[in-house]
């Protein structure tokens, strides 16, 4: 029989856009480790890094699956003729401002899984960032787009040259070793992409928020000095000078 391409999963929910909001001032660093705390262990993305520093996303995530090729059933001899008409035209048409595009490329070093029409694209309708676990092609001009983008590295290949093929969209990914569904977060920076499981991003906006503070206050406090085991972590003391701190300097704003 002949499977019928492309496949879409089922329909989603995005993330809230009020946490995202508030997970903007939250690093990939503090993502994962309270995730780890809370028992999440697999949520950093190996091996996709940024293709520009000094740029950082956080947005609900949509998916797109690569597959091993088969002749008899799809294979890229028509180049964009036979793209055009596969899950990666196709995810490109759902992208909604702030999304994330997630890619499962089984880190392939030869597939270039976009490019720059394709970017530039993506960008038009809005869309946050790109994390491929994989490569890209068309490097320098991608990177004149400002479009953040995290991937292993670039080809000369286009999407279905060599061993794989665009597959499905709106279904589960595996990047890096870590499993992406879709709606949910992806939080990346310099450090790398974290995924947030969509039903412990609200968790992990409060908590991180409080996290990321107290740290502001610690990073000051060594600077000024101070021993660096009362304040990273910080104890009972630190943490009671912590509140009077940030009583302190909200009474102030306000």
């Amino acid at each position: 029989m002949s499977w019928p391409l492309p496949v879409r999963g089922p329909a989603y929910t995005r993330a809230d856009a009020e946490i995202m909001a508030a997970l903007q001032p939250v690093s990939s660093a503090t993502a994962c480790a309270q995730l780890h705390k809370d028992g999440i262990t697999r949520t950093f993305i190996e091996g996709p890094k940024p293709l520009s520093l000094g740029q950082r996303i956080v947005g609900s995530s949509v998916t797109l699956q690569f597959m091993p090729q088969r002749e008899d059933i799809a294979s890229g001899v028509a180049q964009e003729y036979v793209e055009r008409t596969t899950a990666l035209w196709a995810v490109l048409e759902t992208v909604q401002p702030g999304d994330v595009l997630v890619v499962q490329a089984y880190g392939s070093a030869y597939t270039g899984c976009l490019g720059d029409m394709l970017v530039r694209y993506f960008k038009r309708r809005g869309g946050a960032g790109i994390i491929v676990d994989g490569r890209i092609r068309d490097a320098p001009r991608v990177r004149k787009l400002g479009v953040p983008i995290w991937c292993t590295g670039s080809t000369p290949h286009y999407a279905s040259q060599s061993e794989l093929f665009p597959w499905a969209y709106d279904v589960p990914v595996a990047v890096g070793g870590v499993l992406c569904l879709p709606g949910d977060v992806v939080v990346a920076d310099d450090d790398g992409a974290v995924v947030v499981p969509q039903r412990s991003a609200a968790d992990l906006a409060r908590s991180a928020g409080d996290h990321e503070e107290w740290e502001v206050f610690s990073r000051m406090r060594i600077d000024q000095g101070a021993t660096l085991s009362d304040y990273y972590p910080l104890t009972s003391d630190s943490r009671a000078e912590y509140e009077a701190w940030r009583e302190a300097r909200d009474t102030m704003g306000t």
